[in-house]
């Protein structure tokens, strides 16, 4: 059953989120919905799903406090006895805390162009803390918004620069406390060892010809085959290339009569809508992984 009761944006309700993983059974809402009222907590909206596949209950709170001298902390605290009971994975997040983002490009601007629009405009609710590249075509970009730029040396695919690559991307992460990554068309591929330091921290976007159109030039080779359909994926990247748990995607139908160029145009179009939900839902902590899948409560 997925049930959604309201879909307020968190941007103009802040409060908190209580997302919730557990074996389904009777009780769990009963028993949430109890502690928070006991607490002093409103509830703005709540989504929840269950899995009958894997028999798990998934659920997504935004509450607010009556009591403003509420801690987010010591409410975690108290829910321990909850989560043991039902064997819940309990998360809470304060959403007047932005995620702080690093964004990583390599040649092509669409996707974090965007993103720093949105972001500036008020529409994506993070904080950007770094643009990294292994180009420095983007490093002006990132001067006009008064973002650190960081410059990435892999100009081979040797062990070495990648290696010294990747220490450089996690000393980043390290030292500014980064809650996500976003591989806004950044062409390298992570190492396994990435990936598993940050589970669920980074999320990939690709054109969703992939695998029937691999490598240089995509549109091109779409454009040759006559495809009626192009689109994009955004994913949370895991070891197993571009098969990370899908959090969205989107489709633009298309003709003969359009070249390359403007498969191009409507694909990045396409890709930048699809990136900016993604980060908006992980911002917003809509996204719920279910094993290799995800449950996005929108």
């Amino acid at each position: 059953m997925n049930t959604l009761i309201s879909n307020l944006d968190t941007a103009s309700h802040p409060g908190y989120i209580l997302k919730i993983i557990c074996p389904d059974r009777p009780g769990i809402v009963y028993a949430l919905s109890k502690f928070l009222y006991e607490h002093h907590c409103n509830i703005v909206d709540s989504a929840q799903y269950t899995d009958h596949f894997s028999g798990r209950f998934f659920m997504r709170v935004h509450f607010e406090a009556i009591n403003e001298s509420l801690k987010i902390d010591l409410l975690e605290k108290e829910f321990l006895e909850i989560s043991k009971k039902f064997e819940m994975d309990a998360q809470f997040f304060d959403l007047t805390k932005k995620p702080r983002v690093f964004i990583m490009v390599s040649k092509f601007g669409h996707c974090l162009n965007d993103i720093l629009f949105r972001t500036q405009s008020g529409n994506l609710p993070i904080q950007i803390v770094g643009i990294g590249s292994n180009h420095q075509d983007f490093e002006s970009l990132a001067d006009s918004y008064k973002i650190p730029f960081h410059y990435f040396s892999v100009k081979s695919s040797s062990d070495e620069n990648k290696q010294l690559a990747e220490k450089a991307l996690l000393d980043v992460v390290e030292s500014q406390k980064i809650d996500l990554i976003v591989l806004a068309r950044y062409m390298q591929i992570l190492s396994p060892q990435i990936c598993e330091s940050l589970p669920g921290k980074v999320i990939n976007i690709h054109h969703s010809f992939l695998p029937s159109f691999k490598g240089a030039k995509p549109y091109l080779q779409a454009h040759q085959r006559g495809v009626k359909i192009i689109g994009a994926t955004a994913h949370y990247v895991t070891n197993d290339l571009d098969e990370g748990p899908i959090i969205e995607q989107e489709v633009a139908r298309v003709d003969h009569s359009m070249n390359p160029e403007q498969l191009s145009s409507i694909g990045k179009d396409v890709e930048s809508q699809v990136l900016a939900r993604a980060v908006k839902w992980h911002a917003e902590h809509r996204i719920l992984l279910n094993g290799k899948s995800t449950v996005v409560f929108q």
